[in-house]
């Protein structure tokens, strides 16, 4: 039995700001979208995609087969899992409105997509107001600031008396604090790297101050998850300068403006056979105009001027593939049985790809397969460049691998 599993990204932000729209543009998966605070109460899950281009092309091959995913055209589509939770209000942190629904519900997640409305037109509490009442920048503060004062008191609770036990057993504080934290998906690499970060690798626990523990859980959320802004409703009046105020200000992130009800029309007349559209693209093709009203194709038009047009694309895509790509560097690898043939044991070509750290090593990737690969690893073989590596080689992105393990 295999042990990967799809990165995990949490679509959070402000409720009734489209949240909900981008996770049903993202994965085409039901869910319940009005204009309402609170719609989603029971986070929705679902399957959305990133893109490469298919080893198969490289080696001249018609076709590949995939398992999970798909590929047109020389693009394979590569699963991943989003999880789209309760709309934050302020102080969630302390439970208020959905805020420890929220919490619980995206402990597990790698890293977030912080969804904001470009437009200004919901407020605090996510009711609608007139196009550019609001501040998007002041949004995605306060949503931040949720998180990671929800983030202290989880490190801060019983911090006397677990700061003690370290002292007291001789622990070790990177250990114990890992262990503290597990419950978020938090490992020591993460741990380590906040501690550098903050100067507290060499103070100990017992020590630190309130604001040292505040700084610390600052720091190692950001770490570990990461997060961008999807400046969301792209298309409609002030976003434009919405999205120039969020770029100026938050120049330590991607700001990807996007249209999510744009994403989701075009998905939807190319699932009804009226136009050709794939995910990402900068056009579509009208391939069925006496099916088309007069009202779907204005619609349609709209899209084309107000967003693919001036943005390139409809966003989605573009911040899924952002947060995988570019925030948790991951590359995607290629695991097969057959490297003359390129494929599994049932004849399938190029059927499995694994989104992975880019630091990870052949002997990650066998486990990822089988945990008894990992245990009896010997070799791999870069297919591509036709090697022979050992469990200490690193991995690269579009690789395709062979895991060589004793009987």
């Amino acid at each position: 039995m295999g042990n990967y599993t799809p990165p995990l990204i949490g679509i959070v932000g402000k409720t009734n700001v489209g949240k909900t729209t981008f996770f049903a543009a993202a994965t085409m998966a039901p869910a319940e979208i009005s204009n309402r605070p609170f719609t989603t109460i029971e986070p929705n899950r679902g399957i959305g995609y990133v893109r490469k281009k298919c080893p198969h092309t490289e080696f001249n091959l018609p076709a590949c087969n995939p398992k999970t995913g798909i590929c047109i055209q020389g693009t394979r589509f590569i699963p991943i899992e989003l999880i789209d939770v309760a709309g934050l209000i302020p102080g969630a942190h302390l439970g208020r409105g959905l805020g420890n629904k929220f919490m619980d519900d995206v402990r597990k997640a790698d890293a977030f997509l912080l969804v904001v409305d470009a437009s200004g037109s919901t407020d605090e509490e996510g009711n609608p107001v007139p196009p550019g009442t609001r501040d998007p920048v002041e949004e995605a503060r306060k949503i931040l600031e949720e998180i990671e004062l929800w983030f202290s008191k989880i490190i801060s609770k019983d911090w006397e008396k677990f700061a003690l036990s370290i002292e007291t057993a001789r622990k070790d504080p990177i250990e114990a604090l890992s262990e503290k934290l597990s419950g978020l998906s938090i490992t020591k690499k993460h741990v380590l790297e906040a501690l550098e970060q903050t100067d507290l690798i060499n103070k100990k626990p017992v020590h630190w101050k309130k604001e040292e523990i505040t700084e610390f859980a600052r720091i190692i959320r950001r770490i570990s998850k990461p997060h961008i802004i999807v400046a969301n409703k792209a298309d409609l009046s002030y976003a434009e300068e919405g999205i120039k105020r969020l770029k100026k200000e938050f120049k330590e992130v991607p700001i990807i403006p996007v249209s999510s009800q744009a994403e989701l029309a075009l998905k939807k007349a190319s699932k009804a056979g009226l136009i050709e559209y794939v995910p990402g693209s900068s056009n579509f093709k009208v391939v069925n105009t006496n099916k088309i009203s007069k009202e779907q194709e204005k619609a349609l038009e709209y899209i084309r001027t107000h967003v693919l047009e001036k943005y390139g694309s409809t966003g989605v895509q573009e911040a899924l593939e952002t947060i995988i790509f570019n925030t948790l560097s991951l590359v995607s690898v290629y695991p097969v049985e057959d490297h003359n043939k390129l494929t599994d044991t049932k004849g399938n070509v190029l059927p499995d790809v694994f989104l992975v750290n880019k630091d990870a090593t052949p002997k990650d990737v066998a486990y990822l397969v089988h945990s008894d690969f990992a245990k009896k690893f010997v070799a791999a073989i870069d297919v591509k460049n036709k090697q022979r590596i050992g469990e200490s080689h690193k991995v690269y992105d579009g690789m395709v691998i062979k895991i060589i393990s004793s009987a």
